[in-house]
């Protein structure tokens, strides 16, 4: 018979809500330039696909820096 450990329930409220804020942000940064990026190309020159392009672009681009936005906001806080 498999035995797993038991989880940890003694997380406290205040790091539950730090690592909602953090990862609200981080969402946000992910996400939003990218969309704007794409939206902008698309709607100012009608081109889906340089405006496809580059917001995939800006958007891998930032996930390659995900752990150094990470730890600068979650010091930012605390």
């Amino acid at each position: 018979m498999i035995r797993f450990p038991k989880k940890k329930n003694d997380i406290s409220t205040e790091t539950m809500i730090n690592t909602i804020w953090v990862s609200t942000f981080m969402g946000m940064i992910f996400s939003l330039p990218p969309l704007g990026i794409f939206l902008g190309i698309y709607f100012g020159t009608g081109n889906l696909v340089i405006g496809a392009v580059l917001g995939f672009g800006i958007h891998f681009v930032t996930l390659a820096f995900a752990s150094k936005i990470s730890k600068f906001l979650t010091q930012i806080m605390s």
